[in-house]
């Protein structure tokens, strides 16, 4: 036998998810759909839950929210969390052929949430928070929120944040909210990037640093956060004109 011979003995088979991933990644959704098909038909979660979130965003196929539903369903029913949170987030706001039905959105989500899956613990514990479906839980939603925050998720450093500045669930204390928001901001979470402008603004939980206000406070705007408009006008009105500048100039460039 010959080294190539062995060689291509020894090459690593195929992988039809890295595959599928790979295409998916690279915006080549028909393929990654034609790779998932057949591992999804043979029971593979991950490929349902896959199939069934291209069905519910109209990803390389015509969007139709009973076929969302079945294939999701089916990644739930296998006690698979991500494919628990994208069947939640498809009964959260429905879909062609789906009415929404917020309250079983919350059950899947804290079926995932209690699986470890970090973006149903920051859904699960905004939904606590806002108390709209299921009873508000501010001592809850805390809960669900330091384990998305320690797992990586910005809006979640934003909202424990938000949890100390307004006592909800914890006393009142500006300078952990600070903190949080710090996080969330540098993590690339608009509404962290405004509420820490505001508070460098205002001297809140921080020392007041009107140039970094600004700074953050045009990064939040830019993400789109409606939060950073009542702090604008005032934050750039501290300023003269070189302070703006350097705002401007440091807001553009990468975050910290």
């Amino acid at each position: 036998m010959g080294w190539l011979d062995r060689f291509r003995r020894a090459a690593p088979a195929p992988d039809p998810m890295e595959d599928a991933m790979a295409a998916f990644k690279a915006g080549d959704h028909a393929t990654a759909l034609a790779l998932w098909e057949p591992l999804a038909r043979a029971g593979d979660a991950r490929a349902q839950s896959n199939i069934g979130s291209c069905f519910a965003e109209g990803l390389g196929v015509t969007a139709d929210g009973a076929l969302a539903l079945r294939w999701l369903s089916l990644a739930a029913g296998a006690g698979y969390a991500p494919g628990q949170r994208n069947l939640a987030s498809l009964y959260l706001r429905g879909g062609k052929g789906l009415e929404p039905d917020p309250s079983r959105a919350a059950e899947l989500y804290r079926a995932a949430a209690e699986q470890g899956d970090a973006l149903a613990q920051d859904m699960f514990s905004w939904m606590l928070l806002e108390g709209d479906v299921i009873a508000a839980d501010p001592a809850e939603a805390r809960r669900w929120a330091l384990a998305a925050a320690e797992a990586g998720i910005a809006s979640s450093m934003t909202r424990l944040g938000m949890l100390h500045h307004h006592a909800m669930g914890v006393p009142r204390d500006p300078a952990e909210a600070a903190r949080w928001w710090r996080q969330g901001a540098e993590a690339g979470d608009a509404d962290g990037q405004a509420m820490l402008g505001a508070a460098l603004h205002m001297g809140q939980g921080v020392a007041a640093e009107p140039v970094e206000a600004l700074v953050w406070l045009l990064r939040a705007q830019r993400g789109g956060s409606k939060l950073a408009r009542p702090f604008l006008g005032a934050t750039r009105g501290a300023l003269d004109a070189a302070g703006i500048a350097e705002a401007e100039r440091r807001a553009a460039g990468p975050l910290p």
